[in-house]
Formats: C-alpha cells, sequence, structure tokens
C-alpha cells in the first residue's frame, strides 16, 4: 500500500489548470479509465450515456454554494475577510477571517449596496475558526454583498456566478461547488432518466477542508475536517433497491462517494457485518470526516465521475483508492499528453467497474 504523501505528486505546470468553464457544459472532455482492462478512452462528457445501462443508479451532490466570502473593515480601518463556514442559528456562524489581531471582542463592519452590518468575535475555536455574531441574519444579504469563494488556483473572475453551481443544486451550505455535477446539463439528466437509469441525490455541503493541504508524510496521520452529509431515508431505500437489483451505483463527485460510503459503514456497523446484504446504506444526517485512501473497502460505489485533482490532494487519494494509484497517474499523464483542462473547472473522468 502506498503510504507516503510523495506517492501521490506529480508535475502539472500552470497552464493546464482551467480558468474558466467550457460552454455548454457537457461539451468539456471525459476520459474514460476501465479499471479492470486498465483501458483509456477518449470521450465528450455527453457520451457518458454509452457507459450506462438500464437499472444503474446516478447518485448526484444537490449541495448549492453560498456567496460566503465578505469584505469587511476592523475598527483600525484595515481590510478583513470573513468566509463563513457554519451556521450556528440565524446571526451566529462559524467563519475563518483573513486578518491579523483579531481576537475575541473584535468587531468587524460590512457594508455595501445599502446594507450596513456588524460582526462581533465571540469566540476563538482554534487556530483558524471564530464564532461570529452578526447585528442580524446575513444570510438574506448574501446575494448582495456575498463573493463565490473560489479555490485560490482560479484567478479568473466569474462573469456567471451560476456557472460555479449545479444544475441540480438545491441546498445551500458549501463553500466550493461538487466540481464532478458541473459537466451536466438538465437536458443530458432528462436523456440519462430515458434510459432507464435512475437518479438519486445526497448532499454534502462542502467545507473550505477541500483546499487545505496534507502535511502529514504518513498519509495516515491525516485528519479530513468534518463536513456535514446527509442521505434522506427515500433515497437510501432505493439505492439499496438498485444495488439489490445489481444495478450499478455510479457517483458523481468525491463528496457523493464519501456520503455513500459513510452510510454504507453506518449500516454495516449497525448489521454487524463488513458489509450489510440486505441494506447496504442506511439514511444519515450528520457530520463525515471520512478519508478514503489506498486499502479502503469500497461497499456500495461501482463508478465514479470525477475531475482530475491536485497532486498531494485526498482527493487524489481517493480515485487512486478506487483505481489503483498507478492507474491513475498514468491516466493523469496521457491527460496531460492530451491537453485536458484540470481541477474544478476543468475536464471530467470516468473510473468504470
Amino acid at each position: 500500500m502506498t503510504e507516503h504523501l510523495h506517492d501521490y505528486d506529480y508535475d502539472l505546470p500552470p497552464e493546464f489548470i482551467a480558468q474558466t468553464a467550457v460552454e455548454p457544459r457537457d461539451a468539456s472532455k471525459l476520459l474514460v479509465v476501465h479499471r479492470q482492462t486498465k483501458a483509456f478512452e477518449h470521450r465528450i462528457f455527453r457520451d457518458l450515456t454509452d457507459y450506462l445501462r438500464p437499472g444503474d443508479m446516478l447518485v448526484l451532490n444537490q449541495t448549492r454554494v453560498i456567496p460566503a466570502r465578505l469584505h469587511a473593515r476592523k475598527t483600525t480601518g484595515g481590510a478583513a475577510e470573513i468566509l463563513l463556514l457554519q451556521p450556528l442559528s440565524p446571526t451566529r456562524w462559524l467563519c475563518m477571517i483573513g486578518a491579523s489581531r483579531i481576537r475575541q471582542g473584535s468587531v468587524l463592519t460590512l457594508e455595501g449596496a445599502g446594507i450596513h452590518l456588524t460582526a462581533t468575535v465571540l469566540e476563538l475555536r482554534d487556530e483558524t475558526k471564530r464564532v461570529v455574531e452578526f447585528s442580524e441574519p446575513i444570510e438574506p444579504h448574501l446575494d448582495k454583498i456575498g463573493e463565490m469563494p473560489l479555490p485560490p488556483y482560479i484567478h479568473e473572475k466569474l462573469t456567471d456566478p451560476e456557472r460555479y453551481q449545479t444544475v441540480y443544486a438545491r441546498k445551500s451550505g458549501s463553500v466550493a461547488a461538487p466540481t464532478a455535477g458541473l459537466h451536466f446539463t438538465g437536458d443530458l439528466l432528462v436523456k440519462i432518466q430515458a434510459m432507464g437509469v435512475q437518479i438519486a441525490y445526497c448532499t454534502l455541503h462542502v467545507g473550505p477542508g477541500t483546499f487545505q493541504p496534507v502535511r502529514a508524510e504518513q498519509i495516515a496521520a491525516h485528519k479530513l475536517h468534518e463536513e456535514y452529509a446527509e442521505l434522506l431515508p427515500e433515497e437510501a431505500k432505493r439505492i439499496n433497491e438498485a444495488k439489490l437489483r445489481r444495478g450499478r451505483i455510479i457517483a458523481v463527485g468525491t463528496t457523493t462517494v464519501r456520503t455513500l460510503e459513510t452510510a454504507a459503514i453506518r449500516s454495516a456497523g449497525e448489521a454487524g457485518e463488513d458489509v450489510c446484504p440486505w441494506r447496504p446504506v442506511i439514511a444519515i444526517n450528520e457530520p463525515t470526516s471520512l478519508f478514503i485512501m489506498p486499502g479502503f473497502k469500497f461497499r456500495v460505489v461501482d463508478m465514479m465521475v470525477t475531475n482530475f485533482h491536485l497532486p498531494k490532494s485526498t482527493l487524489l487519494m481517493l480515485v487512486s483508492a478506487f483505481a489503483g494509484r498507478d492507474l491513475m497517474l498514468e491516466a493523469y499523464e496521457i491527460a496531460k499528453q492530451e491537453h485536458y483542462r484540470f481541477y474544478s473547472l476543468g475536464d471530467a473522468c470516468l473510473l468504470t467497474n
């Protein structure tokens, strides 16, 4: 088993990092990686239908990105940036604050679009997180004074914020998009359903930990930040029915994978089994910090749609656990040779069963 951080490193010149999204969404490239034969195919994303069949279940993460980046001023006049992480009440949020000398009791001012609010730091949770009390509920104002918190490697400003949302985004709460889903159009989803493929939804609100690097050389020592995950009872029931009919479960994105596998671990634990044979997943509504690395036993996911991930990232470790590290690094080298676009706004990869 590959246990060291340097085993997940690869070279990626900056010109491969996508700065803008392809239009239309389903015109992005799709690298198909066949796990069993270790063969590769170069397709367009809308060709995904060629790899699906009646009885399959496509599972999507319906989280929606909130305009969570706020510009504020300290009482000294200096600039501060607030990143909303998690609501604790309508006026109280867990946040990260980019500014020096922020202490318990510090007061920040937010102004713009005729809005004037204050934010008081109530508590320092750890080195990065702060509990902040706003002078009134902040969520109704986010569309006016908030910005999309784009990943640090995207330098172009979004001309259309909806382009950083999936077409099926419903539940607000993420600070980053579940990017594998950005390739789907409404028409493509209709076509997929018309084939006899079912679609189910889960929710995992992507937190800032998705941007934080792994620092431990022994990857097992890395701790993933908790993120809220939800799989409703009716969706768990549909996934179980599909699985028991021998339909394949196709997870769109690493966030969906982590939600489903968390639900599968919970089900197996309740059954006292390694894998629950009669109920592969159960409904969940809880934080998850599931870190999937090589050696992990996948209990429910059969295929995966994903993007191309950063070197040394937990996401690269996850896809390596699913398809094998050597095969994934070979796929990434082939993708570079064929001028695929990498990271959040880049092209897609299908990992088959």
